[in-house]
């Protein structure tokens, strides 16, 4: 789910930063003065309980030395990481060099190794001189839950899942019974081979194709729905399972046209006409689903 929940934070993180720097403007003022920086490093208990879901609070100086100990609701993090130096991580250049709070990418946390991001408060003096930095890390799973409620983490996005992997079942049931049902219909003339009717032949072949394109279809849903992977070497977020169903139904209309134009060269020529239509329909469905993976790639690039 991971890759799920990063585009997803792709999405609401300009509404995430602007949410937590708000937070921390409430608690903390930006420009203080130096007398008062204790003051300020007390009032950091009190965005612990603006924010619950934070994995840690803790101030570093201009200098990326932590200067508080973590304020965190794990026992095990409390009162720890005064004196360590973080001047290597990249919240602190970003906030020197940005000379603003900001909110960081996902990275893997080094105490509980999952995936945080890191939103950081500078605090200067009357003279714009940096005194501290308050930092907050809260887990991505998190930070979702707090400013996306239809995260796929979600209780909307939970039953989603249980929904998606049912009909995923559903459907590669069906998709069996069709394909016992084109073998059986196949194999029921035995080692006879002269006895097999061509029509039959057609018959199991639609059955199998359908069974085919139901698995491929199920596969997709199944893996990009409640798996929340994503196909790889795939640059676009187009969704996935309607490209996929759409070109299982290419190309089972490809096959079931080649079988028609067999058929009716064999039996009536008169409808190979009909082969043709379907041949005409299957490339309009070519060029549509080209038409709209082309949309969809310049509304990606244009924004």
């Amino acid at each position: 789910m991971v890759v799920k929940e990063i585009q997803e934070f792709a999405q609401i993180r300009t509404k995430a930063r602007a949410y937590l720097c708000y937070i921390l403007s409430r608690n903390i003022s930006q420009n203080i003065d130096g007398a008062s920086l204790d003051i300020v490093l007390k009032n950091i208990q009190k965005i612990k309980q603006s924010l619950p879901q934070s994995e840690l609070i803790y101030a570093i100086d201009k200098n990326g030395i932590q200067i508080t100990e973590n304020y965190s609701s794990n026992p095990k993090l409390q009162e720890l990481g005064k004196g360590e130096d973080r001047s290597n991580r990249a919240y602190y250049y970003r906030t020197i060099s940005e000379h603003r709070c900001i909110l960081t990418d996902p990275y893997p946390s080094l105490i509980s190794n999952e995936l945080v991001v890191t939103s950081s408060f500078p605090i200067y003096d009357n003279e714009d001189n940096l005194l501290c930095i308050v930092c907050v890390d809260i887990t991505l799973h998190d930070i979702l839950k707090m400013v996306h409620p239809t995260s796929i983490d979600s209780s909307f996005g939970t039953v989603s899942k249980v929904v998606y992997g049912a009909f995923s079942l559903a459907l590669f049931a069906i998709a069996m019974l069709l394909f016992v049902k084109g073998i059986t219909s196949l194999l029921a003339f035995g080692v006879d081979f002269s006895k097999i009717e061509i029509n039959e032949m057609f018959h199991s072949t639609i059955l199998l194709t359908l069974s085919l394109a139901l698995v491929d279809l199920v596969k997709a849903i199944f893996e990009e729905e409640v798996l929340g992977r994503e196909k790889k070497g795939h640059t676009s977020d187009t969704h996935q399972t309607m490209v996929r169903f759409l070109g299982s139904i290419i190309i089972a209309l490809s096959i079931e046209a080649l079988m028609l134009v067999f058929k009716f060269a064999l039996t009536d020529p008169s409808k190979l006409l009909y082969a043709v239509y379907l041949i005409g329909g299957i490339t309009a469905l070519i060029f549509g689903l080209s038409a709209y993976l082309n949309a969809n790639k310049k509304t990606k690039e244009s924004k």
